[in-house]
């Protein structure tokens, strides 16, 4: 087909994240003067034209911020489910940029692209590294987090999620502080204070925060970014123990992106290459 006849390459990004948002942004054709694509360097020119971008939501959150381009929200079945989308779509290119702990999405986009022939990247912000003064106590899951509690403290500043409550609902001795975007549903621990809240947090509100609820002890997920890492930095300074879960490993074999921009240059190369066959 001639390149003036051909449609526009077709992206689909599996999002939920600050950085789907900044990539569909940045690869929107109006991505010049898009508010999310700020901070990704070339953003106007990537990739050319500019494809038909469609993000997907998993519909987890009640009010999501919305990206630019299409958008699908829900799940799509697993990953024969997720094939047969990228199919019936033609889809050129893959991008998993959901969260850090979304591993069920990423195992199944692996499975799934490999079955349509689908070039796949994950899009991954780099993970948080303990420095000087940190009392971190590292573990690999929500059941092993809650284990440690107990030897560590009282009163439990728990960032992890309102999904997986239901991990630290036997500790009845303990008291939380959870804060998520939408209310949780039970089951979760019975002595409990919910902060509805969405990032970013600033260092002087977390520093408030632990010092207003006593808070003697931190549960996170190490999900990276700046916009929720001033609560490290608040524990650091007050001395309190922080309990991260570690991250799933991502699936063997696929390329893996740190920021927007990287993605977009991997899409340049694989639309090149697209090109030239």
């Amino acid at each position: 087909m001639p390149d003036a006849a051909r449609p526009p390459r077709h992206v689909l990004i599996l999002g939920g994240t600050t950085e789907a948002r900044r990539l569909a942004a940045a690869l929107a054709p109006d991505a010049a003067t898009a508010p999310e694509s700020a901070g990704v360097p070339g953003s106007a020119t990537v990739p050319e034209p500019a494809p038909r971008v469609t993000t997907s939501l998993a519909g987890r959150v009640a009010a999501p911020r919305l990206p630019a381009g299409e958008v699908r929200i829900g799940g799509f079945g697993g990953p024969e489910g997720l094939a047969r989308w990228l199919r019936a779509h033609a889809v050129d290119a893959l991008i998993d940029a959901t969260h850090p702990f979304a591993d069920t999405i990423s195992h199944n986009a692996a499975l799934a692209a490999a079955t349509a022939h689908v070039p796949l990247l994950v899009l991954r912000r780099p993970g948080w590294v303990p420095g000087p003064g940190d009392d971190w106590h590292q573990v690999t899951s929500l059941d092993e987090a809650a284990a440690a509690l107990p030897a560590l403290g009282t009163r439990v500043f728990l960032t992890t999620g309102r999904m997986g409550l239901a991990h630290f609902a036997h500790l009845t001795d303990l008291w939380f502080l959870v804060r998520s975007v939408d209310a949780p549903e039970p089951p979760h621990p019975p002595r409990m204070t919910t902060l509805l809240d969405r990032g970013p947090f600033t260092l002087e509100g977390e520093r408030a925060l632990l010092r207003d609820h006593r808070i003697d002890v931190v549960v996170t997920k190490d999900s990276g970014a700046a916009a929720t890492a001033a609560k490290l930095t608040a524990a650091r300074e007050a001395g309190v123990p922080v309990v991260v879960v570690r991250r799933p490993p991502l699936p063997e074999g696929v390329p893996v992106a740190a920021d927007p921009e990287e993605a977009a240059q991997w899409l340049r190369r694989v639309f090149s290459e697209a090109n030239a066959r």
